[in-house]
């Protein structure tokens, strides 16, 4: 299952490197996670100038090999954590390989009803803390 994932996308790094952009990385990751697990929420942050000064990223002309991923994508249903992350690895394995190419991944995939339970959960929070907020101050009348 993991090696269809894996197959077949090596040519669109190959496609994104003789266009001329300023996120050359960033492009190929969108590229790739969208034609292979058709996202419904796809995040990409490039995290990369918080560990520019870490030791293995000296010498390094890079400005894209740290990211982090937020993917909602019906492809990760009835699949553990472990597995979908195996599934994004197993997408950008070739990018990751390269000597400056991503150094780290930090990954959160979800599927649309967890997506849903995170975002009702968070506005139930959000609503107690108003609550919480604008409770009056009680005050002693006697």
């Amino acid at each position: 299952m993991l090696r269809r994932y894996a197959l077949g996308f090596s040519s669109v790094g190959r496609q994104f490197s003789t266009m001329s952009s300023s996120t050359p990385m960033e492009d190929v990751i969108r590229a790739k996670i969208t034609a292979a697990l058709n996202p419904q929420t796809l995040e990409i942050y490039n995290d990369s100038h918080l560990h520019a000064h870490h030791k293995a990223m000296q010498g390094s002309t890079s400005r894209e090999t740290h990211f982090r991923l937020v993917i909602t994508s019906d492809a990760f249903q009835s699949k553990r954590q472990p597995a979908r992350h195996r599934m994004v690895y197993a997408l950008l394995r070739d990018e990751m390989a390269l000597e400056y190419g991503i150094h780290a991944l930090q990954l959160r995939t979800l599927t649309p009803d967890e997506e849903v339970q995170q975002q009702q959960k968070k506005a139930g929070e959000t609503q107690a803390s108003k609550d919480v907020a604008q409770k009056p101050l009680s005050t002693d009348e006697t």
